[in-house]
C-alpha cells in the first residue's frame, strides 16, 4: 500500500531530469535515491520509470502513480492550509509572478520581508515579461500593470498609476512643436510591446472630456520597458510608459512630460488572485504588506505624498 510519503518522493523525481537532481532536492545521496525508487517499484509490483536514457521517463503506470500523487498532494496542502488559516497562522509556501521591471524594484522586497516575517512560510517570485500569460492557478499572487484579462479571477486594485507621455528636452528642443493630439503622427516615437495589446493606437481624454486617437509609426521597438526608456534619455524619440517608471526623470529633469493636458488610459496595478489561494492567510498577509508598501505612492511627484515627508 502506498503511502503519502511514498507519493512524495514520487513526486520529486517526476519533476526532476535524474536521479542525481532528485537527490540534490531531497538532500540525500543518488544511491539513496535508486534504492528508495527500487523498494517503491517492489511494493507497487511495475516498473514507474525507465532509466535506460539520458533522462528520467515515467512508464505508463508511473503516469498514473504521478497523476495520483499530485491529487493527494494538492490535497494535503490544502488541509493543512486549512488547519493554518483556523488559527491565522502564515504557513505553506506562497508563490508570487510579477513583471520584470516593477517586480524587481516594487514586489521583491515585499517577498523578502514577508519571508523575513513569517518564518514559517516560504516564497518563490516568479518574474516574467508576460505574468498573465502564467498558469495564473499555480500562483498565489500575479501582479499585473493595466486592465487584466482575466476576467473569471478575481482581480483587487494594489495601487493607480497613470501612462505619461514624455521625452527628453533635448529632442523636444530641436523637433516640431506639438500642441494636439494629432502632431504625434509627424514624430518619432518609441514603443513597448509587452502583450497583444495594439501599442501603436494611442488615445487621448481632453480637459473637456474630449478624445482624440492618433496612429503612431513607431522608429524603434521593444518588449523592454527600460530599453525604451535608455532610448527616451538618449534622445530617440517619445514614448508612453508608467508613472512609476519615469516618475524620478521627470522630477530631476531627464525627460519631459508632453501634451500634459491630455491624459492617457491608466493602468492601475492590480493582483490577480489564484481561486484555490485567494484567502489563504499567507495570501492575505502579502497582499496586506504589498499594499501597505504602495501607500503613500513612492512614485509620487508630489513631495507631500513621498513616504516620510
Amino acid at each position: 500500500m502506498l503511502t503519502s510519503d511514498d507519493l512524495a518522493f514520487f513526486s520529486v523525481l517526476t519533476t526532476s531530469k535524474s536521479l542525481a537532481e532528485s537527490a540534490r532536492k531531497l538532500n540525500v545521496t543518488p544511491p539513496a535515491v535508486t534504492q528508495r525508487l527500487r523498494a517503491l517499484e517492489e511494493k507497487v509490483g511495475v516498473r514507474l520509470i525507465d532509466r535506460s536514457g539520458r533522462h528520467l521517463r515515467l512508464t505508463e503506470e508511473g503516469s498514473l502513480v504521478a497523476s495520483h500523487s499530485v491529487i493527494v498532494s494538492d490535497a494535503i496542502d490544502s488541509l493543512t492550509e486549512a488547519l493554518a488559516d483556523r488559527k491565522g497562522a502564515v504557513r505553506g509556501h506562497l508563490r508570487v509572478a510579477a513583471p520584470h521591471g516593477f517586480g524587481r524594484i516594487y514586489v521583491a522586497p515585499v517577498v523578502e520581508a514577508f519571508a523575513r516575517e513569517h518564518r514559517g512560510a516560504t516564497a518563490t517570485l516568479q518574474l516574467s515579461d508576460h505574468p498573465t500569460a502564467l498558469i495564473v492557478d499555480s500562483y498565489e499572487v500575479v501582479v499585473h500593470i493595466g486592465a487584466s484579462a482575466h476576467l473569471d479571477q478575481v482581480v483587487t486594485t494594489l495601487a493607480p498609476n497613470n501612462r505619461i507621455l514624455c521625452a527628453s528636452p533635448e529632442y523636444l528642443t530641436s523637433a516640431a512643436p506639438i500642441t494636439t493630439p494629432a502632431d504625434l503622427a509627424r514624430h518619432r516615437c518609441l514603443v513597448v510591446r509587452e502583450n497583444e495589446e495594439d501599442v501603436t493606437l494611442w488615445r487621448f481624454k481632453g480637459s473637456r472630456q474630449e478624445s482624440a486617437t492618433v496612429r503612431v509609426n513607431p522608429v524603434m521597438s521593444s518588449n523592454d520597458g527600460a530599453v525604451i526608456r535608455d532610448w527616451a534619455l538618449a534622445g530617440q524619440g517619445i514614448m508612453m510608459r508608467s508613472e512609476w517608471a519615469v516618475a524620478e526623470d521627470l522630477a530631476e529633469g531627464r525627460l519631459r512630460q508632453v501634451l500634459p493636458n491630455w491624459k492617457l488610459p491608466s493602468a492601475d496595478i492590480v493582483a490577480i488572485l489564484g481561486s484555490r489561494h485567494g484567502r489563504s492567510a499567507r495570501t492575505a498577509a502579502f497582499l496586506t504588506m504589498l499594499r501597505q508598501s504602495l501607500k503613500p505612492l513612492p512614485w509620487s511627484a508630489d513631495p507631500a505624498e513621498k513616504p516620510g515627508q
